[in-house]
Formats: C-alpha cells, sequence, structure tokens
C-alpha cells in the first residue's frame, strides 16, 4: 500500500482568503474567519507529525507514503527535508511553489503546485518551475481549479516538458462539473491521478462511498487503471473516518479486480514515485475484534 497524498506539519501557519491559519489546540485551527476540527482530536499539540502518521500507517497496513503541501498549512520545507532523510525508504516528499523563484529543491522528490489558488491561474507562465522539474528529474503534483479552467494550459505544459511526470491530485475535482477533462489528461504517458480528497468529495454520501468507487470506474475508462493512484488526505479526512477506511471502501468494492486494485494502490504510485525495498505490513488485531 502506497498512500500517494497527505500532509505532514511541525506547526501549521498558513493562509486562506487571505487570512491566517493556525492550530488552536485539540486537532482545531483557526481557519481563515472560521474554526475547523483539522486533525483528530486527539492530535492535541497541533502538531502531524511524521512519528504519528507512521503509526497510523504501520496500523493501517500503508507501508509508503508521499507528503505534499498546501498554502493553508504554510511553507514546511524544512520539517519535510528533515522527514526524508530520517524516512528514506518510506517517505517521499514535495517543495513547496509559492508564486516566486523556488531555491534549491535537491532534498525533495518534487514540486507541489497549488494550481487552484494561484493569483494567475495560467499555468504556462510557470516554465521556470517545469523546467527545473525536468531539470533536476522532480515530479510535479498539482491540485487544479475545478473544472477544464486550467486543463488547456496544463496540456500545453505537457507538450513541452513530456519527460516530467505529472500527478493530477485530488482526483480532478470528481464532485464538480468538467472533472473529466483533468483526468484526460492522463492519457499522456507521465501523466497520472491521485485520489487524495474524495473522501472528503463524497463526504456527504459517506463510507462505503459507492459514488466515489463508481467514479475510480469512470476514470478507469477514460485513462486505464495504470494511471490511477490511492491517496488519503490525511489527517484532514480522518477527522470523519479512520486511515483503513480510507482505502477499505475501494478494497471491499466487487466492482474492481484483484489486478485493477494492486495497480491503484501499489504499483502504480510505486513506479511513477520510485518506491523501492518497502516493508511488508503485517495485519494487527485491534481490539474490537
Amino acid at each position: 500500500m502506497i498512500d500517494a497524498h497527505l500532509h505532514l506539519w511541525d506547526k501549521q501557519h498558513g493562509m486562506v482568503n487571505g487570512l491566517p491559519v493556525y492550530s488552536l489546540g485539540g486537532g482545531r485551527s483557526q481557519f481563515g474567519a472560521e474554526v475547523r476540527q483539522m486533525m483528530p482530536a486527539y492530535m492535541t499539540d497541533g502538531v502531524n507529525s511524521a512519528e504519528r502518521l507512521l503509526a497510523n500507517m504501520d496500523f493501517a497496513q500503508v507501508a509508503g507514503a508521499v507528503v505534499t503541501q498546501e498554502y493553508i498549512d504554510g511553507n514546511q520545507d524544512a520539517y519535510l527535508r528533515k522527514v526524508r532523510t530520517e524516512n528514506p525508504v518510506r517517505f517521499r516528499v514535495s517543495a513547496l511553489y509559492e508564486e516566486k523563484p523556488l531555491g534549491d529543491v535537491s532534498w525533495a522528490d518534487g514540486i507541489k503546485i497549488c494550481a487552484g489558488r494561484l493569483a494567475d491561474p495560467d499555468l504556462t507562465r510557470l516554465d521556470d518551475v517545469f523546467a527545473l522539474a525536468a531539470e533536476e528529474d522532480k515530479f510535479i503534483g498539482l491540485d487544479l481549479a475545478e473544472g477544464d479552467t486550467q486543463t488547456a494550459s496544463l496540456r500545453e505544459m505537457i507538450r513541452q516538458y513530456p519527460g516530467v511526470r505529472i500527478a493530477i491530485g485530488h482526483f480532478g475535482m470528481v464532485t464538480t462539473g468538467g472533472w473529466q477533462e483533468q483526468i484526460r489528461l492522463a492519457r499522456n504517458p507521465r501523466v497520472y491521478v491521485e485520489s487524495g480528497g474524495i473522501t472528503w468529495l463524497f463526504n456527504s454520501e459517506y463510507y462505503p462511498y459507492p459514488s466515489a468507487v463508481r467514479a475510480i470506474l469512470e476514470a478507469r475508462d477514460i485513462c486505464g487503471m495504470e494511471k490511477l493512484m490511492w491517496g488519503s488526505d490525511y489527517p484532514r479526512t480522518m477527522t470523519a473516518i479512520t486511515y483503513r477506511m480510507s482505502w477499505d471502501f475501494a478494497d471491499k468494492s466487487p466492482l474492481l479486480t484483484a489486478e485493477e486494485k494492486q495497480l491503484f494502490f501499489h504499483a502504480n504510485a510505486e513506479a511513477f514515485y520510485r518506491f523501492h525495498d518497502l516493508p511488508e505490513m503485517p495485519y494487527i488485531h485491534h481490539m474490537a475484534e
């Protein structure tokens, strides 16, 4: 099992709509003008650490994880450099693009672009980012604006930089109109789609998310199962469900074959993010059994 989309932070110091985001304790954060339960309540100190994540990964049988970033958490480059150094086998990490020159990203496996939050949505203006990714062989992860707002400009960057590995996040914002246009980009050889946040997007339906499973099948029919990767969006989605529930709703579905599940949960992400030597993850019986 490889989680292609989750978050870590040492201290949350982000922004949303020009207002600050910071921890209030008890897993809650001041989120702009309102208070949100940002993490499970037992994360009382506001620290979303690698150590806590590894404990959750071990229990949920997740061997590897890809740490992405978001403006709402603040830049976590310094912390993620440390995480990557201390956990070179189980973690891949992203540097955060903040609409200014990136500087040294040699420590990171990839670059995260919060594309839907850019002041200028035209991705062709990010030539320097794509050129750096091509030069240093980094992947680029993007959370695009809803629908096809940015698909044309991203298609042009794919054309200009065909060797760059690109992961489209949040399953193309699957619950919004035109999401299939984002999925169609994965017909390009080095473009993939990860499902981080899919349980958030289908939260009103809740577990076992039958519409999310149907969306996975629709995406499969558009770009092929070999282009889709599972992601949890930990820890925010863990305010509603457990870490295991973020993947086993798809694993328990009879609509996906064993081969498709192997691609979705492991093989695609292993190749795309270049994991190797991941540990075997034994099942741990819990006290309710």
